[in-house]
């Protein structure tokens, strides 16, 4: 759990300091680099998405994840969350739920995630899993410099998610071939991409019904498709 750890508190750390930062960055300055965060999360995006090997799984997992996230109403929970931390916290910001959301989605749904924690759980090894802590360190002072404090509450679900895959490396590390974890990365990149537009605000994506996307690979995997 070490590596998990250690990305969760970098995490906490870039975005206290980027809260920090926020404070003397103009409202000007603010806008544009949310348009650069907005710009280099869909470049991030499209790069994963692309480097899918089977562009009809691609699709018919993204559908089948929105069905079922619809119907779990996994966005409305996700804000729910992030409206309930902000009222703990007493925090009047208004980005607070939006920064919270964006950076677990990004922060989650990447192959450096998955890898990492299997490195970890299985070998002990947190190489993988300090690479992204200092990637998710740096980006989240960029994000909370201008979405806020909620961005260092996107520690939580990573935790959570990371910490669970690492627990049971054991049983999960048969399922994920090379084509699988492939597979969930170009989906993760897809979902990115649906952040992107989020945070440029040319088309609300309602990306977190869209998360169980990323089991459909797994079960094509289980039934021989990939």
């Amino acid at each position: 759990m070490l590596g998990t750890i250690v990305n969760a508190l970098a995490i906490v750390i870039g975005g206290v300091l980027g809260v920090l930062l926020k404070k003397s960055i103009g409202e000007g300055y603010k806008d544009t680099i949310m348009k650069a965060i907005g710009l280099g999360v869909l470049i991030i995006g499209f790069k994963e998405a692309l480097a899918t090997g089977n562009v009809l799984l691609l699709m018919i997992a993204v559908i089948i994840g929105s069905l079922v996230g619809e119907a779990l109403e996994l966005e409305k929970r996700l804000q729910g969350l992030g409206d309930f931390i902000q009222r703990r916290m007493g925090s009047s910001e208004s980005t607070f739920t939006k920064g919270f959301v964006t950076a677990s989605v990004v922060y989650c749904v990447g192959a450096l995630a998955i890898i990492g924690s299997l490195q970890s759980g299985l070998m002990g090894d947190h190489t993988t899993l300090f690479t992204k802590s200092i990637l998710d360190g740096i980006s989240s002072i960029i994000f909370a410099s201008t979405l806020g404090i909620g961005v260092a509450f996107s520690a939580v679900p990573v935790f959570l998610y990371q910490g669970a895959i690492t627990l049971l490396a054991g049983v999960v590390e048969p399922l994920m071939t090379d084509a699988v974890v492939q597979e969930i990365s170009a989906i993760g990149g897809l979902l990115i991409i649906g952040i992107g537009f989020n945070i440029l605000e040319i088309k609300k994506f309602p990306v977190a019904n869209m998360l169980p996307a990323i089991i459909v690979p797994v079960i094509a995997g289980v039934l021989g498709f990939l």
